[in-house]
């Protein structure tokens, strides 16, 4: 059988498991990878130290909302959407939602690596179309299970190139939502270097960019994973002011500073931030360091 009908399986089988269970499991996951592997435990407790954190507890407690996070993924993907989108039990900042929806212009969403950043979409679809810009996983077994997770009613899918941005604009034409992962690393031509946490980190721009063209707003979105399976509260926040002399890249890692600020024990800590994209010119000496001490 091949790898991918093997992944789809275990996923299936995953997915009939009670939340309660696969965070529990997850978080036994997360510890184990940060006993047991260095590569994961050097990775986290150097982000973590690079935004100011250096509390070993904090750094455990971050590993298991991973395993927490990685483990909830098949019932997100494969369970019906209208029982997923029930997990949110409270949502706030709606206000945020509607002020930008009232504009007319379509939407930007936002959505960092934290807490639970797959239930964000799987909420607002219950509502209204939105497309989210995909970059397919390196595993290619993963592809799969990715996409359909992903291709629920309302959700739809654009691809990290050309005719992806094309079908992200003409989403906000028709006065769509569109969403991203603004703190996943972008492709050579896609970014700038730009300081995270006062480190230069290649930034994606396109968000930036889209809002300009379109006159759409951009707003934050993430959802917090609560204690014992209870669900996930999901807060909308608004860009914060652009400052003169900031570059797109350097606005959104800012704001995107200021939301992990809010919860840095469901930021995935141990994801590659700072590495150089293949082909990427090395960072200006000009994308200073700056104190990012909490």
């Amino acid at each position: 059988m091949a790898a991918d009908a093997v992944l789809m399986q275990l996923a299936r089988l995953a997915a009939g498991v009670p939340l309660q269970r696969l965070h529990a499991a997850g978080a036994l996951l997360g510890r184990l990878a940060y006993r047991f592997s260095s590569r994961f435990r050097a990775r986290l407790e150097d982000n973590l130290a690079q935004a100011g954190y250096t509390d070993p507890v904090l750094a455990i407690a971050a590993s298991t909302e991973i395993g927490k996070g990685v483990l909830e993924l098949p019932r997100l993907w494969l369970r019906p959407h209208e029982e997923v989108a029930k997990l949110v039990v409270r949502v706030e900042d709606e206000a945020v939602l509607a002020r930008a929806l009232a504009l007319g212009c379509g939407v930007i969403f936002l959505t960092p690596h934290l807490g639970c950043f797959e239930i964000t979409a799987q909420w607002y679809t219950r509502r209204a179309p939105l497309t989210i810009l995909y970059r397919p996983p390196r595993k290619a077994a993963l592809a799969p299970l990715m996409l359909a997770g992903r291709s629920r009613s309302n959700m739809r899918t654009a691809t990290t190139d050309l005719a992806g941005v094309r079908t992200l604009l003409k989403a906000l034409r028709a006065k769509e939502a569109i969403g991203m992962l603004p703190d996943q690393v972008a492709s050579r031509g896609e970014g700038e270097w730009a300081p995270f946490f006062g480190r230069p980190a290649y930034t994606m721009t396109l968000a930036v960019r889209l809002a300009k063209s379109t006159g759409a707003p951009i707003v934050i979105a993430y959802a917090e994973r609560l204690p014992a399976a209870a669900g996930y509260v999901l807060r909308f926040l608004p860009m914060p002011e652009r400052r003169a002399e900031e570059g797109g890249g350097a606005w959104v890692n800012r704001a995107m500073e200021d939301v992990v600020r809010r919860l840095p024990v469901q930021y995935l800590w141990a994801y590659n931030r700072y590495k150089r994209p293949a082909g990427a010119e090395p960072p200006p000496a000009s994308v200073e360091h700056r104190s990012t001490a909490p």
